[in-house]
């Protein structure tokens, strides 16, 4: 296979706009993108869930407590921050798609306690990212529109080409956006949901 060609990409994309339930958008970007605070507040994106385990970042403005050591620092974010962690390729076990689908949800759920320790309480657009925003984040986001939204997209691959459009994915690269791997524990993740999800409408059912 001759090398991929790269391609020129906004640093985030909205990959849905107004989601039904929650009337948030979903934006999916790479490091460069997740990275630019004064692009998510003017996008209205409070929320980001990184799924990149070579990747972190520090939204951190004013920490607690100032460094020293060994110590960093810590304290309110500007941003409220999920940290997934996945490898692009092998080497995930498939666990980890399904709980980055359930804490993408919760990332959209959360409600906030009116706590001064928890001063940021906006509920606002949400990005989903990556270290580039082609693949990790493309699947996660992906299929947390094909669950949430079967009758607009009744398969896995619809919401990806549907992503990968959205995200100005090329053709030519669709091969590897996402990895073949981590669409294989997308589509399993897919399946396991269903069966959480009918055993807890079952439970949910009066004897």
């Amino acid at each position: 296979m001759k090398p991929t060609a790269r391609y020129d990409r906004p640093p985030i994309s909205p990959v849905y706009e107004n989601l039904p339930g929650y009337g948030v958008d979903l934006y999916v970007g790479g490091r460069e993108g997740a990275s630019d605070v004064p692009l998510l507040r003017a996008n209205g994106i409070s929320t980001v869930l990184n799924c990149a385990v070579n990747l972190d970042f520090n939204y951190v403005a004013t920490p607690d407590e100032v460094s020293h050591d060994s110590r960093v620092g810590y304290g309110p974010a500007l941003i409220r921050y999920y940290k997934l962690g996945i490898v692009d390729g092998p080497g995930n076990p498939d666990t980890m798609m399904l709980a980055g689908y359930y804490q993408l949800r919760g990332a959209l759920e959360q409600v906030m306690p009116e706590k001064a320790s928890y001063p940021l309480r906006e509920r606002g657009n949400v990005l989903v990212n990556c270290r580039a925003g082609r693949s990790r984040s493309v699947v996660l986001a992906a299929l947390f529109l094909h669950l949430h939204l079967p009758t607009e997209f009744p398969t896995l691959a619809a919401a990806i080409d549907h992503v990968r459009v959205r995200r100005d994915l090329h053709p030519d690269e669709w091969h590897e956006t996402p990895k073949p791997m981590l669409i294989a524990a997308a589509e399993r993740t897919a399946h396991w949901v269903g069966l959480v999800e009918a055993a807890r409408a079952k439970e949910e059912i009066p004897a």
